[in-house]
């Protein structure tokens, strides 16, 4: 028995030695009662010294286990419901209100820059093993369903094992399918990062600033080709400064930009993407920014600049955030299902539209229920989206390499 252990153990009014109290915590024999207590008792026998034991010895030496920062997770959640709800309602407000993928985009560049301290090729096939096994488990769901509804396959359906372009599909799925870019954009950004990140180091804040450029040379100069490699290079270039911004990040180099730049240069590039987005309108339809490629990237820049300036100059960690327990487990559980959520999220939201229209035969439901209503569509869509996060969220369990869990 080790001294430490010796220490939680009381006495009986003979001296003797009993276990100690079964709500007794570490700490719990330095507490004001049990001293009180320990002075009024009869004085045992002194016990002689016994060395630590090994195991024990070995137990204290360990390094505790590394913290996830609160703050980055939430703006993950953050940004998934922002996406849901996008998809749900159609706002074109949302983007600029959140801009979800610029920020996730964001947050993915800075742990990127972080696992890039090991072995590049070992970080990105550490990558790829945990993106490519849940998307080619949503694919097995989503390709047949095509096959059936008169889809006709080319050699370009080995997209679907590997997305470095856009994966085919038929008009029937385009609902579910083409969400698929940010997947494809990721994978892009993953491979390239070992050079991205060498570049940016050389010079940080040039790099940074020239990575704006090459939107700019797509809108005004070239648009690029109008195939698969065309879409990559746009959506590439248009969340570029938000994935560099991520290295930035992690590298310090946020941290000792002035407030008052920081704040001039991001109210500039959301200024300039509003600006932009509002005065073209009538060229795309819409002010979304989501439809508006370089209006995106700007808006996108100068909000995440803002975000993660102030993470790195100010220190936030949403530490608080633990406190609040069901809060804290919805945001664990967004960041280890994100895959799951994002791959699954359109398909709920499109068996949610015939699950209500069977509600309407259900005088019940037909009465009392608001079956017309977009919130409760919005609100049946996440019900099937957690219920996708039981029956599928597993595979991210097993791509990583850990137990699988229903949940996290």
């Amino acid at each position: 028995m080790s001294w430490e252990q010796q220490q939680a153990y009381g006495y009986d009014q003979l001296g003797q030695q009993v276990p100690p109290y079964p709500y007794a915590y570490e700490g719990y024999g330095e507490q004001p009662q049990y001293v009180e207590y320990a002075q009024v008792a009869e004085a045992p026998a002194p016990l002689p010294a016994v060395e630590p034991e090994p195991a024990a010895a070995e137990t204290e030496t360990e390094p505790a286990a590394p913290q996830r920062d609160r703050y980055f997770d939430a703006l993950r959640a953050l940004a998934l419901i922002r996406v849901v709800t996008y998809h749900t309602f159609g706002w074109a407000w949302a983007g600029m209100v959140f801009p979800s993928m610029g920020i996730m985009f964001g947050l993915a560049g800075t742990l990127m820059a972080k696992s890039l301290e090991r072995p590049a090729l070992k970080v990105i096939r550490s990558r790829l093993r945990r993106l490519l096994p849940p998307f080619w488990f949503w694919g097995v769901f989503v390709v047949p369903a095509m096959l059936i509804h008169d889809w006709m396959p080319t050699w370009e359906i080995v997209y679907w094992i590997v997305p470095l372009g856009d994966p085919p599909g038929n008009a029937w799925g385009e609902q579910a399918w083409e969400i698929l870019w940010y997947l494809r954009t990721y994978l892009w950004f993953v491979l390239l990062s070992p050079l991205l990140l060498r570049a940016f180091r050389l010079a940080p804040l040039p790099v940074l600033a020239l990575s704006l450029a090459p939107v700019l040379v797509l809108e005004f100069v070239w648009s690029g080709p109008d195939n698969r490699l065309g879409s990559a290079l746009w959506d590439l270039s248009t969340y570029l400064f938000c994935w560099m911004l991520g290295f930035a990040h992690r590298d310090g180099v946020l941290q000792r930009l002035t407030p008052a730049l920081v704040v001039v240069l991001s109210l500039a590039a959301v200024g300039f993407g509003g600006w932009y987005a509002f005065a073209h309108q009538a060229d795309f339809g819409t002010y979304d920014l989501d439809e508006n490629p370089l209006a995106q990237a700007f808006w996108s820049a100068g909000c995440v600049l803002l975000l993660m300036w102030a993470k790195a100059y100010f220190g936030i960690d949403f530490a608080w955030l633990t406190r609040f327990r069901r809060t804290n487990r919805i945001v664990t559980v967004f960041n280890a299902r994100a895959v799951t959520v994002y791959l699954w999220h359109e398909i709920a939201l499109i068996l949610a539209v015939p699950l209500i229209d069977r509600f309407w035969n259900v005088p019940a439901f037909e009465r009392y229920l608001p079956l017309e209503s977009q919130w409760f569509m919005f609100g049946v869509g996440w019900l099937l989206i957690a219920l996708f996060v039981l029956l599928a969220g597993w595979v991210e369990d097993v791509a990583a390499k850990k137990k699988p869990r229903l949940l996290p």
